[in-house]
């Protein structure tokens, strides 16, 4: 019996290691003037909210900034984890987004310090991911920003932050979002 039960058990190590995690629940397609850009699923248990482009102004120099259209998710009761997306008009490069970001990171979390930055790919396309740390509402932050070179001289931004004290396993969740991401082409 004990050569059966390791026998079985190496079976299911074998087939859990070939199994892809399991993935993000929702799908969700970013749109800009009807054209669809990218899509991504979101978990169980989260939840959406969209705006259409807008400007903030920045209140030490007066300055507005427009800002495309925004999809953001975050968990249905926890305020702790959120993820950001938008594909601002006008940035159609890498080096573009990063710049965009430069106008906007204020706005996203305060003292950011980066602690690394990587070229890697999401949804198969080239990007640049910057991680880093800063806060928020006088709460500390862990931030992962990735800009993704779209098709069509666009890119996605996508921010993912995790306030301090939020559920360790939304990192689980965040990761399956960004594994799920998918240029619309």
């Amino acid at each position: 019996m004990r050569i059966l039960l390791n026998t079985a058990l190496a079976g299911c190590a074998a087939c859990w290691i070939g199994m892809t995690p399991a993935m993000a629940e929702t799908p969700v397609t970013y749109t800009d003037n009807g054209r669809a850009l990218f899509s991504f699923a979101i978990p169980d248990f989260w939840t959406l909210r969209t705006g259409g482009p807008r400007d903030i102004e920045d209140t030490e120099l007066g300055d507005p900034r427009a800002v495309a259209r925004v999809m953001g998710i975050r968990p249905v009761t926890d305020e702790t984890a959120w993820m950001g997306f938008v594909s601002p008009a006008g940035v159609g490069s890498i080096r573009g987004g990063v710049r965009y970001l430069q106008d906007i990171d204020k706005f996203l979390v305060k003292e950011p310090t980066v602690t690394s930055t990587s070229e890697t790919r999401i949804g198969g396309l080239p990007a640049r991911v910057i991680r880093g740390t800063g806060s928020r509402d006088g709460r500390g932050v862990n931030f992962t920003v990735a800009v993704v070179d779209l098709p069509r001289d666009r890119v996605a931004v996508i921010v993912a932050v995790l306030l301090s004290g939020a559920n360790p396993d939304y990192v689980d969740d965040l990761n399956d979002v960004f594994a799920s991401f998918r240029s619309a082409r």
